[in-house]
This record gives C-alpha cells, sequence and structure tokens, in this order.
C-alpha cells in the first residue's frame, strides 16, 4: 500500500471525508475509487459513491476477491440508506461467505447485519432473527453495534415484545455513544421515541385509549379477544387469524367487536361493510355471503350469532372484546409507516416491503399524493417518495409482518 492510500484510509476511519478526497480525488486505481466512494457516501453523494465503489469492484477484478468483497459490501450499505432494497442484497450472502473464507471476520459480521437490516424492512423478522444469530458481535466496530441493537429493537417491537427492545436499545445507545456518531445517536434516539409513543389505539363498547407499545402488549398477554385493525387480524391469546386483503370481513369483524356484547343490525353491517345508504334483496344476500365467510376464518376463536336484529360476536373463551386500531386512521397507514422512518424510497422497494405488486403500491402512492401526504422526485427508476409531513402514528403495528395463522 503506498503512503497516499494509507493516509486516506487512516482519515477516512477517522470520519474525514474530505481529507481522503484531497489525497486521492485525481486517482482512479482501483484503492483510490473505493476510498473515493466511500469518502463520497459520508458526504451525503450517495449516487456518485455507488458509481465509485461499482468502479473500484470492477478495478480490482476477480484476482482479488477481498477487495472487491468489501467494495460490495460498502455498496450494499449505500442501497439500504437508499432503500433500494433488491439487486444489491441478492449476492450479500455470497460476499459475506467470500469475506469469511478470507479471514474479515469484521466485514464478515458487518456484511451480516446489512444483511438483517434488510430482512427487518421487508418484513422477514425470522430469518432477520437467524442472521443475526449467525454473526459474532464481538468483532464488530462501535457503529455496527449500535446499528445491530437498532435492528434487534426493531424485530422485538414488531413482534410486540417491549422488555428485549428496551435492552436492545439500551446497548444500541451505549454503542453509540463509543462511536461518537451524532446521526447514529440520534437514529437511536428517534427508536426509543417510536417505542414509548402511542403505538394503538383501544376501542371498546364504552371508551377508547391511547396505548403504549407494553400496553398492547399486555393486552395480546390477556383473554381478550381482539379485531387488529393495524395488522388486520383477529387475535386470541396465541391464536391469530389474518384478515389481511380481506377489507369486507375486517370491517364486518370490527363493528361486531366494537359493540360486543351487543348485537348490530343488518343495517349498519352494510353501512360498515359496503357503505350502504339503503338496504334491498341484493344487499341482504351479500351480506349472507360475507357473514358466512367471515365465520368461516375466525371459526378457531370466535362464532358469530344471527338475532332477531342482526348478528352478533360469540367469542370462545375470552372475557373481552376489543378493536386495536392505529392512533390515527388514514388511507393506506402501512405505506405512510414505511415512509415515516424518513428515507427516500422507491416504489418498488416499497412493494417489496409490503409483499404486493408495483401497481398497487404505485396506486396507494398516488392517493397519498392527492391527499398531500407524500410526494415524488427524480424521474424513472430515480423516483423516490417522501413524506409531505411526519405522521401522527409513528406505530411499528403497521410496519410488515408475516403471520402465521392458527
Amino acid at each position: 500500500m503506498d503512503m497516499l492510500i494509507a493516509a486516506a484510509a487512516r482519515a477516512l476511519s477517522s470520519g474525514d471525508p474530505l481529507a481522503v478526497l484531497k489525497r486521492v480525488a485525481l486517482r482512479n486505481d482501483a484503492p483510490a475509487l473505493a476510498l473515493r466512494g466511500i469518502a463520497m457516501a459520508q458526504l451525503g453523494d450517495l449516487g456518485r459513491a455507488r458509481e465509485l465503489l461499482k468502479d473500484a469492484a470492477r478495478a480490482f477484478g476477480p484476482d482479488e476477491p477481498m477487495a472487491r468483497a468489501r467494495c460490495m459490501v460498502a455498496e450494499a450499505e449505500i442501497a439500504l440508506v437508499c432503500r433500494d432494497l433488491g439487486r444489491s442484497f441478492q449476492t450479500l450472502g455470497a460476499t459475506r461467505a467470500t469475506l469469511e473464507a478470507g479471514g474479515d471476520q469484521v466485514n464478515a459480521a458487518h456484511a451480516g447485519y446489512l444483511e438483517a437490516r434488510q430482512l427487518l424492512l421487508i418484513g422477514r423478522l425470522d430469518d432477520a432473527h437467524r442472521t443475526l444469530d449467525s454473526i459474532d458481535i464481538d468483532v464488530l466496530p462501535p457503529a455496527s453495534r449500535a446499528g445491530y441493537g437498532l435492528v434487534v429493537a426493531g424485530i422485538a417491537m414488531r413482534q410486540i415484545r417491549t422488555g428485549p427492545a428496551r435492552a436492545a436499545l439500551q446497548q444500541a445507545a451505549r454503542a453509540a455513544r463509543d462511536a461518537g456518531i451524532p446521526s447514529l445517536k440520534a437514529e437511536v434516539e428517534k427508536a426509543r421515541h417510536a417505542l414509548e409513543a402511542p403505538a394503538a389505539r383501544l376501542v371498546s363498547r364504552d371508551r377508547q385509549d391511547l396505548l403504549q407499545l407494553d400496553g398492547v402488549e399486555a393486552l395480546v398477554a390477556s383473554d381478550t379477544f381482539i379485531v387488529d385493525t393495524c395488522r388486520n387480524a383477529a387475535r386470541l391469546g396465541e391464536k391469530m387469524i389474518s384478515l389481511d386483503r380481506r377489507p369486507v370481513l375486517l370491517a364486518l369483524a370490527r363493528a361486531l367487536a366494537e359493540v360486543w356484547p351487543e348485537d348490530v343490525s343488518r343495517e349498519n353491517l352494510l353501512m360498515h361493510a359496503f357503505g350502504a345508504k339503503h338496504v334491498d334483496d341484493s344487499h341482504r344476500a351479500r351480506l349472507r355471503v360475507e357473514i358466512a365467510r367471515l365465520r368461516k376464518a375466525i371459526k378457531p376463536v370466535a362464532a358469530v350469532r344471527a338475532t332477531s336484529l342482526g348478528f352478533a360476536l360469540k367469542p370462545y373463551g375470552a372475557r373481552q372484546v376489543a378493536v386495536l386500531a392505529p392512533p390515527v386512521e388514514s388511507d393506506h397507514p402501512e405505506v405512510l409507516a414505511l415512509l415515516a422512518d424518513g428515507e427516500a424510497w422507491s416504489s418498488s422497494a416499497l412493494a417489496m416491503a409490503l409483499g404486493v405488486s408495483p401497481r398497487t403500491v404505485q396506486r396507494k402512492l398516488e392517493d397519498l399524493a392527492l391527499a398531500g401526504k407524500v410526494r415524488s422526485f427524480g424521474r424513472g427508476r430515480a423516483c423516490r417518495w417522501i413524506l409531505s409531513c411526519v405522521p401522527g402514528f409513528p406505530t411499528s403495528l403497521l410496519l410488515p409482518l408475516a403471520i402465521a395463522t392458527g
């Protein structure tokens, strides 16, 4: 390694990207391109940083697999910040294996942490947890340890486990202090705020209350039958029935749960589920069909009983019934919840995270843009979406989660 490259590397490790550029800005050999790429990323020019790192990886070539793999890890980290969650992560597992085989345990662990963070963003919590378990956290530098703690906390918050989430955030805060990076400290503080903020609204027959995540955890652990409109599910204890993509059934279940143990008239059910302003024979026939579907869907946890007025909910073994709703209800809350992290998302990354088609996400974004809640910048593949303002419901309950039914 020549003296200028060595000096630039020391400047980079001390967090001085301008000193790096001062030494290698006019050089186009592979090590200089890699250092320039990382320096540009630290300065916030992520597009130029990705181009430089791609050039560096090509310049290193197959004869220097370790250097090439380190460039690919750096590029994956930038892709994560840009919320480009697809192509850059398809080869990250192989890159990590190359680093482990070559003895670079630090960068291999960092690659594993990036992979876990991407899996968390797209809601694959079990895979993210397994990836974290495979990482040797002791070799990670403080900044990556803070990120590791944030991923552990993120998984725990989505699984509604507040104790592990608080413990992980404490570890992340200590690591962020050791790293001395202000933006990292701010990210940990933002996660702490999200943990303590109202996560849901509890709606019962007589009242409505805002709940923090630990309140939601206590409610879920009780013998209360819950219609969860944050997760689009009905749940009782360990049993969780997904009603995702079945909005009519969810609306019927919510209407029945809000007045339990009373019954709901057919007219009110038609208004809640279909927006019907009058009742005719076709509406009654459709209601019978949807009630039959609801009975079948929630059969493991509750029944729906016909009454002279309409229908009533009859949960099995539950002493209470409640509706768990977002603190502020809005159209397409799952999109707003993802954008609430403050990053600029592409529509393809949002589609991947939500598990829907790009066209479906595009329609939702267009609806939200018409309502003034989101806005875009850039064109074509460079188009990104951000929130127009900070939403009033920073709740982790709206973020993607694969629901195991039964």
